[in-house]
């Protein structure tokens, strides 16, 4: 079974450049791990008592998104049912395995403008991860539905004469039609 690694995300106390920082940072971990950077651009922090009062709400963002994303990875693992040994390399995130997304991390200015403050962007990461929740809900419940249609269809078609339909089995000739005397009954 396909995984994927662990992942850490440091904060690296800041040197004259970043560049100085990353290079530290390589120096000294050199010998345990792979480094890759990730780029978050200069966001627009405010003041200390809105960086506090964020700090609940993005915990909450956090554990809310968290739980989402589980559930999604368990529900699409249960969607592959036989073939979950290949669901690593189904979850893919823009596009790209979820490895490669986190190595190769860009910031989306265009969906989360660098302008807007902490507080909107966490409004906007919440509201997307509202959408993704109930999307998952609608998709479950299609999913769900078509198989139990499906399983109702395969019932009808391997099942008992009671559920099966007669239609391959029992002919238009077998019938005695348009008699006042005689009523054709079918017996399982």
């Amino acid at each position: 079974m396909a995984s994927i690694g662990e992942y850490w995300l440091v904060s690296v106390p800041g040197e004259k450049t970043t560049q100085e920082a990353w290079d530290r940072l390589n120096r000294a971990t050199s010998d345990m791990s792979n480094n890759h950077k990730f780029n978050i651009p200069d966001l627009k922090v405010g003041t200390l008592d809105q960086l506090v009062g964020l700090s609940d709400e993005l915990g909450k963002l956090d554990a809310a998104t968290e739980a989402i994303a589980r559930k999604l990875v368990t529900y699409f693992a249960e969607v592959l049912e036989d073939e979950r040994d290949k669901l690593y390399e189904n979850l893919l995130v823009n596009g790209k395995d979820i490895t490669q997304y986190i190595t190769k991390f860009s910031w989306e200015a265009a969906k989360y403008p660098v302008k807007q403050s902490l507080k909107v962007l966490s409004e906007i990461i919440s509201k997307q991860v509202t959408q993704i929740d109930n999307d998952l809900k609608t998709k479950a419940n299609t999913y769900n539905t078509l198989k139990n249609n499906l399983a109702s269809l395969e019932r009808k078609a391997t099942g008992s004469l009671m559920t099966r339909d007669l239609y391959d089995i029992v002919k238009a000739d077998d019938f005695v039609l348009n008699s006042e005397y005689i009523t054709t009954l079918l017996v399982v």
